[in-house]
């Protein structure tokens, strides 16, 4: 970031904490974040010290992200229904100040990285415990249900959510041009046992190891909502439980962090509600050809 950004920067952090004397510490590149940009931000206002996120764009990002502004509403929703996600603090639509939108939230401390929580037995005080918790919190996320004036960016939500996405996904596929006859058979192989249509809910649509930030205790926050779209819950069920989320840990189902057995008793626990496992293993089955479809464009 150039001095004069930085300097952009801080008076409109200052005006946007209040108009009090506020310096940057430090600006340092995250880890992570494959579509987005995240810069970990120390500083001090009003002489005590501050632990931030400022998170914007990439210089390349895809067709079906949400915007930063729509992110932060997202992350506001979920902050209020007890979702455990970073505070969201401010938002700037000015591209005056760094060229393009972003948000700024409070940083919270943990291990997100795949590759490492997959390793470590004693996050969240164990397996079967945090597979637990992953269940829990995703319940939470789904008790956010439409219509909701402030999610209006959403639209309407499908009728039939998996043939929404299988139509999306032939559409990816078609726009692409390459031809994939493996996607190709595995849509079609969905399409002749898809669920019956139910009731939507908000999904994260991207709950997976590596979203979601985990320390000693459990989880320390949501992450990464860009995805967010009314559907089936069912989605994020498969999704988290994916092969290719496990990242090498395929004995322990649920992400490579515990059992599926415990991520579906903590889901049901928070939700009230049983998992249907049929239409949870459709939808792990096309989370497969999404993240392949996903991959191709990316």
């Amino acid at each position: 970031m150039t001095p004069e950004a930085r300097a952009r920067l801080r008076d409109w952090l200052a005006h946007a904490a209040g108009d009090g004397p506020l310096s940057i510490e430090s600006i340092t590149r995250l880890s992570g974040g494959a579509i987005q940009q995240n810069l970990a931000l120390d500083v001090r206002t009003r002489g005590a010290p501050a632990r931030w996120v400022l998170r914007t764009d990439s210089d390349a990002t895809l067709a079906v992200s949400l915007t930063r502004p729509q992110e932060y509403a997202l992350l506001r929703a979920a902050h209020a229904a007890g979702v455990t996600v970073p505070e969201p603090l401010f938002l700037c639509e000015d591209r005056g100040v760094l060229g393009r939108p972003f948000f700024v939230m409070a940083r919270v401390e943990g291990i997100a990285a795949g590759h490492r929580v997959v390793k470590d037995a004693t996050l969240g005080g164990g397996r079967e415990q945090l597979a637990r918790a992953l269940g829990r919190e995703l319940a939470r996320v789904h008790a956010i249900r439409p219509p909701r004036a402030d999610l209006a960016f959403l639209g309407d939500p499908p009728p039939d959510a998996a043939r929404a996405t299988m139509t999306a996904m032939r559409a990816r596929l078609d726009a692409a041009g390459t031809p994939r006859p493996v996607l190709e058979w595995g849509l079609r192989a969905l399409e002749r046992a898809a669920p019956p249509p139910v009731a939507s809910v908000l999904i994260h649509n991207d709950y997976r190891t590596g979203n979601v930030m985990l320390n000693a205790h459990g989880i320390a926050g949501v992450l990464d909502w860009e995805f967010a779209a009314w559907g089936d819950g069912h989605a994020d069920l498969g999704w988290l439980c994916a092969k290719c989320w496990r990242f090498g840990n395929n004995a322990m189902e649920a992400g490579g962090i515990g059992p599926r057995d415990a991520f579906y008793a903590g889901y049901e626990a928070g939700a009230g509600a049983s998992v249907d496992r049929a239409r949870a293993g459709w939808w792990e089955l096309m989370a497969h050809i999404r993240w392949a479809v996903i991959a191709a464009d990316q």
